[in-house]
């Protein structure tokens, strides 16, 4: 795949992965769970797996580690498949309908357009324009607008001013 710059990459395997201990990866896979997705901190551009090890008490190599193991990715591919869900949610949700790539792809924490396309493209086969454009198409109630409340334009006001 010569789009966007994407190349397979090969498995390694690192010596320090068998250095944690199964209970320890149990407990900081939950701890990293709960901060990068309950507490959403994949919405932050600047949250590092070197923020993450200062947060949990603990170092890069063990995230690494226990990203690694776990969740059979690096930190930056798991942060972003989240980031990645969020967008998808907004790229069809009416209400963000005129917000434009960039918005969007600030919204749910890319530093970048370019960034935003590749991670997207990497997980989904197409752009996010293509996949709002064929979502729309297959949801064309989605492109209806909101009906506006309040009088109709033209209508006299009934109260009587006495």
């Amino acid at each position: 795949m010569t789009k966007y710059n994407i190349t397979e990459k090969k498995e390694k395997e690192a010596a320090y992965r068998s250095l944690v201990s199964p209970k320890l990866m149990d407990e900081l896979e939950e701890k990293i769970n709960n901060i990068i997705i309950i507490q959403k901190k994949y919405k932050d551009k600047n949250y590092s797996a070197k923020q993450l090890a200062e947060d949990l008490g603990t170092n890069t190599r063990y995230i690494s580690a226990v990203v690694n193991v776990r969740f059979h990715m690096n930190y930056t591919s798991y942060v972003n498949q989240y980031r990645i869900q969020e967008a998808m949610s907004l790229l069809v949700d009416r209400r963000y309908q005129d917000l434009n790539m960039e918005d969007i792809s600030d919204m749910v924490g890319f530093s970048n357009r370019q960034s935003f396309y590749a991670s997207f493209f990497k997980i989904n086969g197409i752009t996010p324009r293509e996949y709002k454009i064929k979502h729309l198409a297959s949801h064309p109630s989605l492109l209806d607008r909101p009906k506006k409340r309040g009088r109709k334009p033209g209508s006299k006001n009934k109260a009587k001013t006495e």
